[in-house]
């Protein structure tokens, strides 16, 4: 028995791997490849769902990283307020920050929607980009219940997902479209006068709610799958029984 088990858990390996080299696919690659991420114990105890929400989490905040990147490059003077060396070092403080979820001097102790409404006020005089970005990133995690990896055990809203989308759209336009005391925007941004348009905020943020959006629909569905399907199991449970013929 004990050199059955040795030679299972082998095989099961070996058709893991077997299984992923038959999804190769021979689409063009010119542009990039998709990537298969490196197989974890703890994904065990994640459903199709779970994983999907924390793939989707793991790109937003990515996603959210590029954007501070891009934004403390037409906004230079912001990175120099924290009194960090360089960009890249005040990004690395930023990451690191949310990666661990420490919260951020500048937003005075409030989370959530209430340091997203503080790091898009007019009056704010701190770093605008790390604030907006550390906000954005709170809000995300705190509509995902918390957290940045789910499990079984934990339990997804729709609804706030969906929330967390509306609330993206609503900080690009006020990112916009608000002024400063001096009647500027708030930071620059896209760009869209001139012979050369650079839409890459815009994009990067379509990104991040095109994810919610699906990830919201997909919750929503698993529910309204389940019910289906007790149905058809009590249905076919009744009705869909074999006769007898003797």
């Amino acid at each position: 028995m004990r050199e059955l088990r040795g030679f299972v858990a082998p095989l099961a390996l070996f058709l893991v791997v077997l299984m992923l080299a038959g999804c190769a696919s021979s689409a063009p690659t010119a542009r990039g490849e998709t990537q298969v991420a490196t197989l974890a114990p703890t994904e065990l105890a994640q459903s199709d769902v779970n994983r999907m929400a924390t793939l989707g989490m793991r790109d937003n905040l990515d996603s959210l990283l590029r954007i501070a990147d891009k934004l403390y490059k037409r906004n230079p003077a912001e990175w120099r307020k924290t009194g960090a060396a360089s960009r890249d070092a005040a990004l690395a403080q930023l990451r690191k920050s949310i990666e661990s979820l420490a919260p951020w001097p500048e937003l005075q102790g409030k989370r959530d929607i209430a340091a997203l409404s503080l790091a898009l006020g007019s009056d704010f005089t701190g770093d605008r980009v790390a604030a907006f970005v550390y906000a954005s990133a709170d809000m995300l995690v705190t509509a995902h219940g918390g957290k940045t990896r789910i499990y079984l055990v934990d339990s997804l809203d729709a609804q706030y997902i969906y929330n967390a989308a509306r609330n993206i759209e609503i900080a690009v336009w006020l990112l916009s479209s608000r002024r400063n005391p001096a009647g500027q925007t708030l930071l620059l941004a896209d760009e869209i006068s001139g012979p050369d348009r650079n839409l890459s905020f815009e994009r990067e943020f379509g990104k991040m709610i095109g994810r919610l959006d699906l990830l919201a629909e997909v919750v929503i569905e698993k529910y309204r799958r389940a019910v289906i399907s007790y149905m058809q199991n009590f249905v076919g449970g009744t009705f869909l029984q074999f006769l007898p013929v003797r």
